[in-house]
């Protein structure tokens, strides 16, 4: 039995978010119609990770288990002539029989872009948060400095409950403009349900003066979703890298 890795690439926006559904059309559904064309038999693919309806990804990593002895390199251009236009698979490499794309996982990059200009882009409407208020990128990058290193995300977690693991590392956060576009860069070694998206909207909340510029420890302290700010919409998210060497997450 072979043991594929396939990294993929997509454009959420008409999806409902990659795990399986019944009635909803998600990334893994079509990457499953797409792969059991090719390998003539019904295939299940294991994702690195969920992504919510409306979020991209740069970079995503499942595996799949196959005894077709198709090359690599053919699988790839097989899957994309089958896949929409919005997926694409970027590699496929053979791995040991025990690989899991989930639990092998060290660690990843999620990146939100934000469009911060007061007339909208009709080329990013779906790719990019679109912020018509002026945004001071210096102090939100002060402002987020506290969630790096070790802390409980309590806060910053959309469904999280009193048996939950809410513990997460923040290797490293990014914040950089390149004309109207802001890229947040977070990388660590897990995250928790909408913990990003939260995580921005309560920069964009600082950044408005709901909160004080030194807001976030306490946010972090206080272990309660009500102490953070709003929710930052899905489509400006992206799932960007993803490691599988504790040593390539920490370089950044």
């Amino acid at each position: 039995m072979r043991n594929l890795k396939l990294t993929i690439a997509y454009r959420g926006t008409r999806y409902h978010g990659f795990q399986r559904q019944p009635n909803a059309v998600t990334i893994q559904g079509e990457l499953e119609k797409a792969l059991s064309r090719i390998l003539n038999g019904p295939v299940t693919v294991y994702g690195c990770s969920r992504t919510d309806t409306g979020v991209h990804a740069n970079m995503f990593c499942l595996h799949l288990y196959t005894e077709r002895i198709i090359p690599c390199k053919n699988l790839v251009r097989a899957a994309n002539g089958y896949l929409p236009d919005d997926i694409s698979v970027l590699s496929c490499e053979e791995m040991p029989e025990n690989f899991h794309a989930r639990f092998d996982c060290k660690g990843k990059e999620y990146l939100y872009r934000i469009h911060n200009h007061e007339s909208k882009d009709p080329f990013a409407t779906d790719l990019a948060f679109h912020y018509r208020r002026p945004l001071n990128v210096d102090l939100i990058r002060e402002a987020a400095m506290p969630v790096i290193g070790t802390h409980d995300f309590h806060s910053f977690c959309a469904q999280a409950t009193e048996k939950s693991n809410t513990i997460r590392t923040i290797y490293d956060v990014s914040i950089e403009r390149h004309g109207s576009s802001v890229d947040i860069l977070v990388s660590g070694d897990g995250f928790l349900y909408n913990m990003v998206r939260i995580f921005v909207g309560t920069l964009l909340d600082i950044n408005e003066g709901y909160f004080p510029p030194d807001a976030m420890q306490g946010i972090l302290d206080a272990k309660d979703r009500l102490a953070a700010g709003r929710t930052a919409m899905a489509h400006g998210l992206y799932l960007n890298r993803v490691f599988y060497d504790e040593t390539e997450i920490k370089k950044g």
